[in-house]
């Protein structure tokens, strides 16, 4: 069985095309095919499937779709109900995309090593498994999210071959596909540098000139920016009459050093997020990192190692991510991206991790096809030496999931989020991230829910960012909600969230939740810390030193200080200074609190009558 994406998605049997219709059901197959065995979330195939205004039978929907492919595809493939979404495995069925990127790979690597007609081969093999647009037959969410990447594969590729028949003198031959190639594509200034090459040596001088002055006022009218330095280069040895056969090729390649190529499974991965176009605040901690990940001369040889910590829902991976895409630039040979949390909130096995990120360094053909996590360590650390990667590690959860990604040569540097402290990540530069001051916090619920919505309810907008505790995920939250409510002010909602027993019920939209944020954290938990963590929320909202926990717990006070200690390592409670005798004390954020006493709601109902109410509140907002 064979599976195309680039182009039309289509499925073919035996060399016959598998009949099947709706552009739904092709966006079903893709975003399962592209996943690669990975779990596609409901969430994801919704938005998918209708963006942001999905049908309210959305469960009955995604079931009716995959049923119907499991029949279309019969026993060769198996689609696996793993919640919170789907996989697929394809067996020994080929997917045009697999195809093309080892190609793709082969070629560039085939280039690298002055082999241009292999190089030439491979490539050209690799740019005929497209058949047009990708994803030409499915919804136009998908279009607009997975086409891109590939069809900037497509267009990397074309340069690589293109320098591979300029290498062999073939310039006179493809002037005419590079003409076609700079309409095509006007921004990218290889493409232009290509076709320079071919105009000079083809005896055209006047109109390579011509070619690079109007390239540059093209840059300038369209993105306000002047040529690039191969570009220029390009001119300058146009001009000097020293454009060698190298010219047009990457520059990387020309010079003899490693490659860097992009694309999907390229030896310069792109694997980050993308970055938050709202990002607000934390301007401090963001200067931070930048400034530990960027290289130092004074520090060379010292791995550049930013570990980013806080509670959950402070927006570690926003900061992350967003710093990872200011600093791309110190990155040449790519980023690589992993979350270490699996969808469910467990940590996901060192193994898998390692294996998706040698995808993304380069060919699986020396990956062993079991587990053997030593041989994927080796593998991964060969792959990574004396490369200049940023390597984002999202969710770390300890020691044991973290030591097997780490690089062990400089010249790599990593930036990990997690809860607390992880000793793995010796000489770190740690980063901690507090609570948003309330006018970052006011500015982040602007940025979400629209300034002009915000502005036109000042108090309610004051009373939000006091519910939400200056947590970001909170503050998103509701600001979406407002957004998706036009005719609807915010007062309303401010008033949903004044009361704390349904604040935390209110801190939900779509695949956000407060809530379910913190369940992974609460469940790392040693189950006799998990056991106190709701009992020691009914010590208020103020701070509480280890002996009125003990007094609470009914415990020794060391049992109750380790206790403590624990619940702070998992970034459960802070440390909040200490009392007149010099004891620590520790504080609940306000919403971890709110769930704490929700979970012990879950165990035993609050009792019936108004004594069992006015109980529970008197729990929720005083201390005993």
């Amino acid at each position: 069985m064979e599976f195309r994406v680039l182009g039309p998605v289509e499925v073919r049997r035996d060399g016959h095309r598998v009949a099947f219709s709706g552009a739904k059901l092709h966006t079903v197959l893709a975003a399962l095919l592209l996943a690669r065995d990975e779990v596609v979330s409901d969430e994801r195939l919704c938005r998918l499937l209708w963006g942001w205004a999905p049908p309210a039978t959305v469960s009955a929907q995604l079931y009716t779709y995959i049923s119907r492919l499991r029949k279309i595809l019969g026993d060769e493939v198996m689609i696996d109900r793993r919640p919170p979404g789907y996989a697929m495995s394809i067996g020994n069925a080929t997917v045009d995309l697999n195809e093309f990127e080892k190609l793709a790979l082969g070629g560039r690597e085939a280039l690298i090593k002055e082999d241009f007609e292999r190089a030439g081969e491979l490539l050209r093999d690799a740019l005929a498994r497209w058949n047009g647009q990708p994803f030409a037959n499915a919804t136009e969410y998908l279009a607009d999210a997975e086409a891109p990447r590939l069809t900037e594969a497509r267009a990397v590729t074309l340069e690589h071959r293109i320098a591979a028949d300029l290498a062999l003198g073939r310039h006179e031959q493809i002037t005419g596909e590079l003409t076609g190639l700079v309409a095509e594509f006007p921004l990218r200034e290889r493409i232009r540098c290509q076709l320079m090459t071919a105009l000079c040596r083809s005896g055209r001088q006047a109109d390579a000139i011509h070619l690079y002055h109007h390239g540059r006022a093209v840059l300038a009218d369209e993105l306000g920016v002047n040529p690039g330095e191969e570009l220029q280069a390009t001119y300058r040895a146009l001009l000097d009459g020293t454009l060698d056969r190298w010219q047009g090729a990457a520059p990387a390649v020309r010079a003899g050093a490693r490659p860097r190529p992009s694309g999907p499974s390229a030896a310069a991965p792109a694997m980050l997020p993308p970055d938050t176009v709202d990002f607000t605040g934390r301007g401090a901690e963001l200067d931070l990192v930048c400034r530990a990940l960027t290289p130092d001369a004074q520090g060379a040889g010292r791995p550049r190692r930013v570990l980013v910590t806080g509670m959950a829902g402070l927006g570690k991976t926003a900061l992350a991510v967003h710093a990872a895409h200011r600093c791309q630039r110190h990155f040449p040979d790519g980023q690589l991206y992993a979350d270490l949390r699996a969808a469910d909130g467990t940590p996901r096995h060192p193994a898998r991790v390692l294996r998706r990120l040698l995808r993304a360094l380069g060919p699986m053909d020396d990956v062993p096809a079991n587990d053997d996590q030593d041989q994927l360590v080796r593998l991964y650390r060969e792959r990574t030496r004396g490369r200049q990667l940023l390597i984002v590690l999202d969710n770390a959860s300890g020691a044991a999931q973290l030591g097997p990604l780490l690089p062990n040569t400089p010249e790599p540097a990593v930036l990990v989020t997690g809860r607390t402290a992880l000793p793995t990540v010796a000489g770190a530069h740690t980063v901690a991230l507090a609570p948003l001051a309330p006018r970052d916090s006011l500015e982040l619920l602007a940025a979400a829910a629209g300034p002009a919505r915000v502005a036109a309810a000042p108090c309610a907008a004051s009373a939000i960012v006091e519910h939400c505790a200056g947590l970001p995920l909170a503050l998103r939250i509701v600001g979406t909600r407002i957004a998706a409510r036009p005719h609807c002010t915010p007062d309303r909602l401010a008033r949903r969230l004044a009361d704390p027993l349904t604040r935390l019920r209110e801190l939900h939209s779509g695949d956000l939740d407060v809530h379910t944020s913190l369940l992974p954290s609460w469940r790392a938990l040693e189950p006799e810390v998990r056991a106190v963590f709701p009992a020691l929320a009914a010590l208020g909202a103020q701070p509480f030193p280890a002996a009125e926990a003990a007094t609470e717990l009914d415990l020794p006070e060391a049992e109750a200080e380790r206790l403590l200690e624990a619940l702070a390592d998992a970034a459960l409670l802070e440390v909040s200074g200490a009392d007149e005798w010099g004891q620590p004390c520790y504080l609940f954020h306000p919403l971890v609190r709110l769930f704490a006493l929700s979970l012990e709601e879950g165990r035993a109902p609050v009792p019936g009558g108004p004594a069992g109410r006015a109980e529970h509140n008197r729990r929720l907002t005083h201390r005993p």
